[in-house]
């Protein structure tokens, strides 16, 4: 099994958290929409994008945010892209798989990751970050005609606006998002 999140990794993440554009070359940006831009890159060395979002949440505090995002049950309510979605213990952790229906002709994915969540202290300001990656020694099978997901990484990095919502230095609420697929 993968080992753990390092400091640093989480740490990495919060990077973006308080630039107006992802940090770094080649970031082209795809969507800028009522307080959300989403940007993209082509990583060279594997041929697949990297993806990073910020955006606004006004109205919704970090910790309820948060809670949404790692409430599995939940979004099996309100995600109707789910397939199959559950925890499962392996080897002392706790391994996520998700089946992602894709339209016809397509196939649907699957992922089978670790993820872990830290609040941090940046300067005086509670920052929210969850990591995720994939795991490639969960004994969880590959179904039949459904294709695996085995090279995905995420982050989310939430903070509070200091008022009823989530901020960042441009946005109300910076998300960094980022999913290699």
């Amino acid at each position: 099994m993968e080992d753990d999140f390092s400091e640093e990794e989480f740490r990495e993440a919060c990077l973006d958290l308080k630039a107006s554009a992802p940090a770094g070359r080649g970031w082209e940006s795809l969507v800028e929409s009522e307080g959300f831009e989403i940007y993209r890159r082509l990583e060279e060395r594997t041929g697949l994008y990297e993806y990073k979002a910020f955006g606004n949440f006004k109205d919704c505090p970090p910790a309820l945010c948060i809670d949404v995002y790692m409430d599995l049950d939940y979004r099996k309510q309100w995600d109707s892209y789910v397939k199959e979605l559950y925890e499962k213990e392996i080897h002392g952790k706790l391994v996520v798989y998700w089946e992602v229906k894709y339209p016809f002709p397509m196939s649907n994915r699957d992922y089978v990751f670790v993820r872990d969540r830290r609040d941090l202290d940046l300067n005086g300001q509670t920052v929210h970050v969850i990591l995720a990656k994939s795991c490639s020694k969960s004994k969880i099978p590959v179904k039949d005609s459904v294709i695996r997901v085995s090279n995905y990484r995420q982050s989310l990095v939430i903070e509070s606006d200091g008022k009823n919502g989530c901020k960042g230095k441009k946005f109300p609420c910076s998300t960094m998002i980022t999913l290699k697929a």
